[in-house]
């Protein structure tokens, strides 16, 4: 079994790889939900949906968020009669979104996943990182902003001072994916705002401490693959660059995956980790999300 880690943008490239070698149903996605909010009276749980949307087959590649080919019907209309949206959520995705809405007023977020994942034909467990509502700050100098304002709203411009995120209790079943699984993949996902609130849900550090961990690096260069990472690893104080992803993960970690352009950090890296494997770590079409996949489960 594998258990895997994710935000909504690095890791799911790397679940297509995966599921190409691997039977879905043999995969457990432990998903962030940091930034889980109710826009336009509607539950939108992104990294949840873009795990779910990657699994089922219908995820919107350009974007990585939403569903491909998806019309933006209620969404224009909104904006005709005068009630603008932050995030541009798509007639399908909202669909979904709402049927989630209406399934939180009787179920916890986990069984509302379950319910929608057997909806969608999906085998492999999802699991969100928590069933409270968690509750992130991001502090810049003109005071603190919502993590979707300051992603969307300011589109990442304000300086960012620093990030505060609450501690929450793991959802069921999280920590037993993680010591029952044969490997535990950290995917290239943001590591302050994506896997770092999955770290430090009560009890998950311990459990991957006691497994076999692997992460693949999400900064190539000095520069995130994706989404503002580099930043906010900036304003916690770590180096942006596959170094400092590493020392983020360095007291549970055994393998770290970094990219072919990295490949002078290597030793400097090796004196965090043991194992570092030098590949590419840039996945552009699915050839390269299936090499990298086969690179790491083939390496154990």
């Amino acid at each position: 079994m594998i258990t895997i880690l994710s935000g909504g943008t690095g890791t799911p490239k790397l679940l297509q790889g995966i599921i190409h070698l691997v039977d879905p149903a043999e995969i457990t996605v432990v998903v962030n939900t940091l930034e889980n909010s109710y826009f336009s009276g509607v539950y939108v749980a992104a990294d949840l949906d873009s795990v779910m949307y990657t699994l089922a087959g219908i995820i919107n590649q350009e974007t990585w968020y939403g569903i491909k080919d998806d019309t933006f019907i209620t969404h224009e209309t909104l904006k005709e009669i005068g009630c603008k949206e932050l995030l541009r959520i798509g007639d399908q995705d909202r669909a979904i979104k709402i049927q989630k809405t209406l399934l939180l007023k009787k179920y916890s977020l986990d069984k509302a996943i379950d319910i929608q994942r057997k909806k969608l034909g999906i085998t492999s467990q999802i699991i969100p990182m928590t069933n409270q509502d968690p509750h992130i700050d991001i502090v810049t100098p003109s005071g603190k902003l919502e993590f979707h304002e300051f992603l969307i709203g300011q589109k990442s411009e304000p300086d960012v001072l620093d990030i505060k995120y609450t501690t929450i209790d793991p959802a069921p079943g999280i920590i037993e994916s993680i010591e029952d699984a044969d490997m535990v993949v950290i995917g290239p996902s943001n590591p302050v705002t994506s896997i770092g609130p999955i770290l430090s849900a009560n009890g998950v550090l311990d459990a991957l401490k006691n497994s076999y961990v692997v992460a693949v690096s999400p900064i190539i260069g000095d520069k995130p693959v994706s989404g503002p990472a580099g930043i906010f690893m900036h304003a916690l104080g770590h180096e942006v660059s596959s170094f400092g992803v590493a020392s983020m993960y360095q007291d549970f970690l055994d393998k770290f995956y970094i990219d072919d352009q990295d490949h002078q950090k290597k030793k400097k890296i090796e004196k965090l980790i043991k194992e570092v494997v030098v590949t590419n770590t840039n996945m552009n079409n699915i050839e390269d999300k299936m090499m990298l996949a086969r690179n790491i489960l083939g390496e154990k």
